[in-house]
């Protein structure tokens, strides 16, 4: 089949690339436009844009969705894999066999941008991918093909995406069989909920929260946008960290232990962290932090 893909996050490079060397012909390729980047807000192209430049297959960056009224009608097939923009029925109907998307959750749970880092955020033990046909809904069209993950309790929102981007080839592949054999996917079955997008205040850490709802959180916000709290009023991100067992602390009070930095979190219970960004710094261990913060234990988040 001829197809096109629209996509934008690097989690769309392990299908594109088994679509290249797969018997489709993969013809077009279709992301947002360059937007500023980095501290000298140069214009940067997705990585997307970078494969497909560097494969020498056409690239497009609509400006609006109408953009695409013919430049993709003689295509079987569109690809979507986080492309970011919600599509237009008379858009989607114009390829032979519309557009597929594969979504990183086990569809109709998790509908929405953020699947991966809420399914983290709740405390899933298991999630998956699915490809489904587009239609005008939120992630509500029928399913020709699903694979589950298992979410290691280590995983943050980078490595599960990392491990689903690993899904897509053989999910796509799947599904565009489907299609050629004229297989109808079925429709959603089950509890629907929404993976709305993340915000900073979405990311900001409560310590009032259990420990394992913060470690969650953690999980869920690292790296992007980055599960932050207050320390001597700039911003601090927390990039790991693990639940201990009951500890007196209060919630927010911080702990030094040896080699150990320890936060009080609700309910008598505590996380260690392990790895955090001060502002205006580079990724360093909590040890490295407490000592250069010269800390004496009693301190607080705020």
């Amino acid at each position: 089949m001829r197809i096109g893909v629209a996509a934008t996050p690097e989690v769309a490079i392990p299908t594109l690339d088994w679509l290249v060397a797969s018997e489709h012909d993969l013809v077009l390729v279709i992301t947002q436009p360059d937007k500023p980047a980095g501290r000298g807000r140069t214009m940067q192209q997705s990585v997307v844009a970078d494969w497909a430049q560097g494969r020498n297959i056409r690239v497009v960056k609509p400006s609006s969705s109408n953009d695409l009224v013919g430049v993709i009608d003689d295509l079987d097939c569109v690809v979507t894999i986080g492309y970011g923009v919600l599509l237009p029925q008379h858009i989607l109907d114009l390829p032979k066999h519309g557009f597929i998307n594969l979504h990183f959750s086990l569809l109709p749970a998790y509908r929405g941008a953020a699947p991966a880092q809420r399914a983290l955020q709740n405390g899933e033990k298991i999630t998956g991918v699915s490809v489904f046909q587009l239609d005008k809904g939120m992630d509500t069209g029928p399913i020709y093909s699903k694979k589950s993950v298992a979410i290691e309790p280590h995983w943050r929102s980078f490595e599960l995406l990392h491990a689903l981007a690993q899904e897509g080839p053989s999910t796509v592949s799947d599904a565009l069989a489907m299609i050629s054999a004229q297989v109808a996917p079925s429709a959603q079955e089950g509890s629907a909920s929404l993976a709305p997008k993340i915000s900073k205040q979405d990311a900001r850490l409560n310590f009032s929260n259990d420990a394992s709802t913060l470690v969650n959180a953690i999980r869920a916000f690292t790296y992007e946008p980055g599960a932050w709290c207050n320390w001597k009023e700039e911003s601090f991100k927390i990039t790991s960290a693990f639940a201990l067992d009951e500890r007196q602390l209060m919630p927010g009070v911080i702990a030094v232990d040896g080699q150990k930095v320890i936060v009080g979190c609700a309910n008598n219970s505590a996380i260690e962290i392990l790895t955090v960004i001060p502002a205006g710094k580079k990724e360093m261990t909590a040890a490295e932090w407490a000592r250069g913060a010269r800390l004496n234990g009693g301190e607080s988040f705020g």
